[in-house]
């Protein structure tokens, strides 16, 4: 018998009365290819010999998962997301083996971790919730099927082939540094003013650049307008968009009156 490489896997070649058989052992692994090389040969002559097959030995999926485990290469950070998305999927197929692990039944395992994210969020609608941690799970286990394909422990990945349940995308929030830089690299002081004001009051560009002073309440120390929209006025927030002016912002608010 010998063992040979076709591109990254290992494939093995051996005769048996004078019939020559050639088989993929389906892993870049030396080892394990040498141990399906043999396993198979020793079936190919209890077959010849009328025997039956010796039974496929089992893999249960928490085994399998703590070998993938060791083999890691990747950062800290991917490992302790991988680490903490078993917890999860450990529970359900821990116990199964690895080969009758079907694709219908992680989408049955994406179902029920979305229901209960959903249990989480009471009131909110579906749409409005973020599935991103089960996303990781299910490409925690796409990721490690793939392996296990790699190494000669299945043919091929059932969790290839899922669709991603809704992510609702993370707003980036500035730190009080960021905005302290943001500020300082305002090219003149009437641009500065007009970024300091747009993030302390909330109020839009365009919504900044279109008030006029009869908006403006000096005497109370408060700024606001109602919106024209068509044939109506539309109330911006809850009565109109208000912000107490500090004396830092009124002072502002003199210099460039003119």
């Amino acid at each position: 018998m010998r063992l040979y490489k076709r591109g990254r896997l290992w494939w093995c070649e051996f005769r048996v009365d004078k019939v020559r058989y050639q088989y993929s052992c389906k892993t870049d692994n030396y080892n394990l290819a040498k141990e399906l090389a043999a396993a198979r040969y020793a079936d190919v002559l209890r077959e010849n010999a009328n025997l039956p097959k010796k039974l496929n030995k089992q893999f249960f999926l928490s085994d399998v998962w703590n070998q993938y485990q060791k083999n890691l290469n990747n950062s800290k950070e991917t490992i302790r997301s991988k680490v903490l998305s078993a917890k999860h999927f450990l529970p359900a197929f821990g116990d199964k083996d690895i080969k009758f692990i079907t694709k219908n039944q992680i989408i049955d395992y994406q179902y029920k971790r979305k229901l209960e994210t959903l249990s989480l969020h009471p009131g909110k609608r579906e749409q409005e919730v973020s599935f991103r941690s089960v996303n990781i799970e299910i490409t925690t286990l796409h990721h490690f099927f793939n392996w296990c394909s790699d190494h000669g422990y299945l043919d091929k990945n059932p969790a290839a082939g899922i669709k991603k349940l809704n992510e609702l995308s993370r707003l980036k929030t500035l730190s009080d540094s960021d905005i302290e830089k943001l500020i300082a690299g305002a090219t003149n002081k009437l641009t500065r003013d007009l970024i300091t004001f747009l993030i302390y009051t909330g109020y839009r560009k365009g919504e900044a650049l279109n008030l006029k002073w009869d908006d403006v309440d000096m005497q109370n120390d408060y700024l606001g307008f109602v919106k024209e929209t068509g044939l109506k006025e539309l109330i911006v927030s809850n009565t109109c968009r208000q912000m107490k002016m500090t004396e830092e912002n009124s002072d502002t608010d003199e210099k460039h009156r003119d």
